[in-house]
């Protein structure tokens, strides 16, 4: 796309979070963010958390941030030559490897990769056809991964790496099920497609009813489910969070309307086939959400962040902050990033 109170006890949220609490901390008391300033005044709607150390942030005005001790120092390892570009999502494997992507019609679309920190980029795909425009990329491993453009010649239109990005072909559309008239998926936060060992979903919105697609095979074929998400022109699913290959989470709403509570986080516990409304986002239109343990999700959007201790059906506002995107490390570490250079790790308390 062209992006384009219900109260829960914080005591289960801290229960969930016991074995990541610092020594000394209070289990009851909520979460929170420990601001990690950057510098700098772009938006991140990109975040690749990798670990408590390092992290890679991709934003506005071709703007790409490393940091390898925590937040403490950034450095800037923007492409040379992309400076009018938008970047909207990042993915790394440590401090040296990271393939990113921009947004736009036409060759405005491309996916950069590094291998040496950012120290020098290579265009990896570079988007010919003016119908694409690509929202998100993510990897099933260091060598196999996809990003997913708006429908194209009315399907969803994927291209896949197998050579950690280096390069990058066209996915056919036989095994992608027909797009719904006005359908399309956000590029709001890197997490509109998400993988999990051979297996993918992709969120969408703007048509007649937001869906999730289903890939078991590393993106060759495809099924459809509808959800209950709430639905319109710049209505629908923003993000994706998986657990496992069974357990998923939904957040979205309407992004013109971020205080509407009602119909914008569901869940599935069974790969996606069937999905469950939660009860009312308590801070309203979310554009991220990433479990932060096997039970606990936190969500993040425009009007601050919600957490979640019971698998995502009852929801509480923790902060009124603005984030775009969130997502836990492999060593379960919580980054989010967003606008004006605003980045964090979750403090569970």
């Amino acid at each position: 796309m062209r992006l384009r109170t219900l109260v829960v006890p914080v005591l289960a949220f801290g229960v969930v979070l016991a074995a990541a609490v610092p020594a000394g901390a209070h289990p009851h008391r909520p979460p929170s963010w420990k601001l990690r300033p950057t510098g700098s005044t772009q938006q991140f709607r990109g975040l690749a958390a990798v670990s408590h150390d390092v992290a890679w942030l991709a934003g506005t005005s071709g703007t790409v941030l490393r940091t390898s001790d925590g937040g403490r120092h950034w450095a800037d390892v923007s492409p040379a030559g992309a400076s009018a570009l938008q970047f909207r999502d990042v993915e790394a494997w440590d401090a040296r490897h990271a393939v990113a992507l921009t947004i736009g019609n036409g060759t405005d679309s491309r996916v950069y990769r590094t291998s040496d920190g950012g120290g020098s980029w290579q265009v990896a795909f570079t988007n010919e056809d003016p119908a694409a425009f690509y929202d998100c990329l993510a990897f099933f491993n260091p060598r196999d991964g996809l990003a997913v453009s708006d429908p194209v010649d009315g399907k969803f239109r994927l291209i896949a790496t197998h050579d950690g990005g280096r390069s990058w072909t066209v996915v056919s559309p036989a095994g992608m099920p027909a797009a719904l008239p006005g359908e399309f998926g956000f590029a709001a936060s890197g997490t509109c497609l998400v993988t999990s060992g051979h297996d993918a979903w992709i969120a969408s919105g703007g048509g007649a009813s937001a869906r999730v697609f289903h890939s078991r095979d590393l993106g060759r074929s495809w099924t459809v489910a509808d959800t209950p998400v709430v639905v319109g022109p710049s209505a629908g699913i923003y993000s994706l969070a998986v657990s496992g290959q069974r357990t998923l989470a939904a957040v979205g709403g309407d992004y013109t309307a971020p205080d509407a509570r009602v119909d914008v986080a569901a869940t599935s516990g069974d790969g996606g086939r069937s999905w469950r409304l939660a009860s009312e986002m308590t801070g309203g239109y979310r554009s991220g959400v990433a479990y932060a343990g096997p039970r606990s999700l936190v969500a993040v959007g425009p009007t601050g962040s919600d957490v979640s201790s019971d698998g995502g059906r009852t929801w509480a506002t923790f902060d009124t902050g603005y984030f775009d995107t969130v997502q836990r490390a492999h060593d379960g570490a919580v980054w989010a990033s967003g606008k004006d250079g605003r980045v964090a790790v979750l403090d569970p308390r």
